[in-house]
């Protein structure tokens, strides 16, 4: 087997992977990301152990047990460049060999769970509910550059979201991914569930607008009328999708729990943002505790 080359893996001079800066052995086989870095502590307090703490730029990984579980709680930082990084990163700790290179020829999968905040586009998801994700549509691009061959769904969904909501297809080449039926089916039974979106920008991609007129609004309207069979969008953020997508080619499991604090059609914004995510975090963990 040919080993890859120092542009395409790249690793220190100790042996770490090169944005993440972890050694193979300083992962655990569940991963929690987050976006905000900070809330790393919020999640490792809980662990019954603690066993390896790091940071490389903006990338901080906490690791330890939680029961008889190894965890690893990851912040990326925002948006999809970032899990392109982590993805791509983590799968490599597990599934490449660094000593020579080389793809191992048992494949490690790894579970993936996303604990985010996002913005609600639906009147009857208000503000401090939790969201977890079926599905994630990426209105970003990042999957449009891997090679994979869509499936049935993938490409019927398309078709009717082109239908439906035309001017989408003017400002992007949306894709969809289906997320882990197991974790969804065993970890979002008490959470609302829907299709979560995930933008390249926090501003004209999400609809905001501030001093520079953005041509997204009326998309978004149409958006949320939409619905494919009984699915339809429940919220937007900017890291489910690429979670998705990447965990599904890598073979992976993957799921995206949302603790909402704004409500894009009411216009209403958490009192307490923290709380939400604190109830989001302790609910999730209590669920992967008993998967």
């Amino acid at each position: 087997m040919n080993s890859l080359q120092e542009s395409e893996l790249i690793l220190t001079e100790d042996g770490r992977i090169y944005h993440l800066g972890l050694h193979p052995e300083d992962l655990g086989d569940y991963i929690i990301t987050v976006g905000d870095p900070k809330r790393v502590e919020r999640v490792s307090r809980h662990f019954d152990k603690i066993e390896v703490k790091n940071q490389k730029r903006e990338f901080v990984t906490h690791t330890g047990m939680l029961g008889n579980k190894r965890l690893s709680v990851i912040g990326t930082g925002i948006g999809p460049d970032n899990i392109d990084i982590m993805i791509n990163e983590i799968d490599a700790l597990k599934n490449i060999d660094f000593k020579t290179r080389t793809i191992k020829d048992k494949f490690h999968k790894l579970h993936i769970i996303r604990m985010g905040t996002s913005g609600s586009v639906r009147e009857d998801i208000p503000v401090d509910s939790i969201v977890g994700a079926t599905h994630g549509m990426g209105l970003d691009g990042l999957l449009n550059f891997y090679n994979f061959k869509k499936t049935d769904f993938q490409i019927d969904f398309e078709l009717s979201l082109k239908k439906d909501v035309p001017k989408l297809f003017e400002v992007c080449i949306p894709y969809i991914f289906e997320g882990s039926k197991y974790l969804v089916d065993n970890i979002c039974s008490d959470f609302e569930t829907g299709i979560t979106m995930t933008a390249g920008g926090f501003y004209g991609p999400q609809g905001r607008q501030l001093r520079i007129e953005q041509k997204t609004r009326t998309i978004i309207d149409e958006l949320v009328k939409f619905s494919y069979k009984d699915l339809v969008f429940t919220n937007f953020e900017m890291e489910s999708s690429a979670i998705y997508g990447l965990s599904k080619l890598l073979g992976h499991e993957a799921l995206s729990v949302n603790a909402i604090i704004a409500n894009r059609q009411n216009l209403t914004f958490s009192k307490d943002p923290y709380a939400t995510i604190d109830k989001m975090i302790e609910l999730t963990l209590e669920k992967i505790d008993k998967l």
